[in-house]
C-alpha cells in the first residue's frame, strides 16, 4: 500500500491508503522523490476539478524520482535510475504529433490532471518515452520536479527568438518569470528585468540575483530605458495573463519587437485600444505559449533542461520556499489558496517527515 493524495471533488482533496501500481507491459513504477504545485492545480482543487471531472484522481504533474521497477515489455536496466517525466501523453497518430508537436495533441491524456500523477509515494508511467533521465547523481528530486515548469521557461525564452545582446523584460516575478530570466541570461541576453507588483515577489527576485521593477510604482517603460541605454525592450515575455501587464508589454517593446504571451488570460484581459493601435504601428510579432517541446528536433528542451541542471548551469532548488509530506499536502494546498503563505515554488518531498 501507498499513500496518495486524491482529490474526490472539487474541494475535496485528501490523502488515501491505495494499492501500489503494478507496471505492465512497457509500463514503469517510479518512486517519486518530489513533485511541485502547479498554478493550475490550486484552481484545480477549489474551482475547476480534474480536466474531465474524473474522480478520485492523484494530482500532480511537476515530479521526479526514481525506477524502481519495471513492466516485462521494459527495459530492466532502466531500475535504479532517477529522472523527470514527461506528463503528457499524445495520442501519436494526429497531425501534431506527427510533426512532432506533441504539446498540441487533439487527444491527448495527462499525468496529475486526466490520469493519477505525482501527489504519491509511486506512480506509473506509460513507457520510457515519458522518462528523462538525469546523469548526475548529485541532482536531487527536488530539482528533478522543477524541470517541467523550468523548461516551459526555456520554451517562452525560445519563442521569443532571442539572439546574443538582445534586451529582455520579464512580467511576473515568480517562480517560471525567474527562471525565464535565467535562460535569457544562459541565451546570451544583454539588460534582463522582471517586474511584478507583489512586494514578496519582487523582494525574493532580488535576492536571487535579478533586476526587479515594481509595476504598480513606477514606469516600468521609462524604468526599463533607463537600464538599457534609453532603449525599449527587444523581448517582453508576458507571464501574468492579465490586462494591466499585457498593456505595459505592448508600451516596452521596441519596434518590430516581440511580445511572449506566456500568462494564461484572466477573464476580464482585453487590449486597450492604444495598445491595439501600437500592434499594427510597431508591427509587433505576438507570439502564443503553451507547454514545452518534446522532440529531437530542433531540441528536445526536456532534455536540455536535464542537461543544464545536471551540469549546475541553470539553478532551481534555490526558489524552493516551502516543502511538505503527503499527509500534509492538503493543508498547504488550503494555505496557498488562502493567501495564509507566500510561496515561490512549493512542492511535496518524500525526504520531509523520513
Amino acid at each position: 500500500m501507498m499513500k496518495a493524495a486524491r482529490l474526490h471533488a472539487i474541494g475535496d482533496f485528501r490523502v488515501d491508503e491505495v494499492s501500489i501500481p503494478q507496471p505492465q507491459g512497457k509500463q514503469l513504477l517510479m518512486r517519486i522523490g518530489a513533485c511541485g504545485i502547479c498554478g493550475s492545480d490550486i484552481p484545480r482543487v477549489f474551482e475547476l476539478g480534474t480536466s474531465k471531472q474524473k474522480y478520485p484522481l492523484v494530482l500532480g504533474h511537476e515530479f521526479g524520482g526514481e525506477i524502481v521497477k519495471v513492466g516485462n515489455q521494459a527495459d530492466l536496466a532502466l531500475v535504479g535510475k532517477h529522472g523527470a517525466i514527461f506528463p503528457c501523453i499524445p495520442c501519436r497518430f494526429c497531425p501534431p504529433c506527427l510533426s512532432g508537436n506533441y504539446a498540441m495533441c487533439l487527444d491527448y491524456d495527462y499525468l496529475g490532471s486526466r490520469s493519477d500523477g505525482g501527489f504519491a509515494e509511486y506512480c506509473l508511467i506509460p513507457s520510457s518515452w515519458h522518462f528523462v533521465e538525469s546523469h548526475n547523481v548529485q541532482t536531487t528530486d527536488e530539482a528533478l520536479s522543477m524541470v517541467e515548469p523550468c523548461t516551459v521557461a526555456q520554451h517562452a525564452v525560445r519563442r521569443g527568438d532571442l539572439r546574443a545582446g538582445y534586451s529582455v523584460l520579464i512580467f511576473g516575478a515568480g517562480p517560471i518569470g525567474i527562471m525565464a530570466a535565467r535562460w535569457a541570461h544562459i541565451f546570451g541576453a544583454g539588460t534582463i528585468a522582471l517586474v511584478d507588483v507583489v512586494e514578496d515577489k519582487i523582494s525574493f527576485a532580488k535576492q536571487h540575483g535579478q533586476i526587479c521593477l515594481h509595476g504598480g510604482k513606477e514606469d516600468v517603460n521609462a524604468a526599463f530605458r533607463a537600464l538599457n541605454q534609453g532603449r525599449p525592450a527587444d523581448i517582453v515575455i508576458e507571464g501574468t495573463g492579465t490586462q494591466a501587464a499585457l498593456n505595459q508589454a505592448i508600451d516596452c517593446v521596441r519596434t518590430f519587437g516581440t511580445i511572449v504571451m506566456l500568462g494564461n488570460p484572466h477573464k476580464d484581459t482585453t487590449i486597450q485600444l492604444g495598445c491595439h493601435s501600437s500592434i499594427l504601428r510597431k508591427e509587433l510579432n505576438l507570439v502564443g505559449v503553451w507547454n514545452s517541446h518534446y522532440f529531437d528536433l530542433p531540441i528536445n528542451e526536456w532534455v536540455y533542461t536535464v542537461k543544464m541542471i545536471d551540469e549546475k548551469k541553470m539553478m532551481v532548488e534555490d526558489l524552493v520556499t516551502h516543502r511538505c509530506g503527503i499527509d500534509e499536502l492538503p493543508q498547504l494546498f488550503d494555505d496557498i489558496y488562502e493567501k495564509k503563505v507566500s510561496i515561490c515554488k512549493a512542492l511535496y518531498s518524500a525526504e520531509v517527515g523520513r
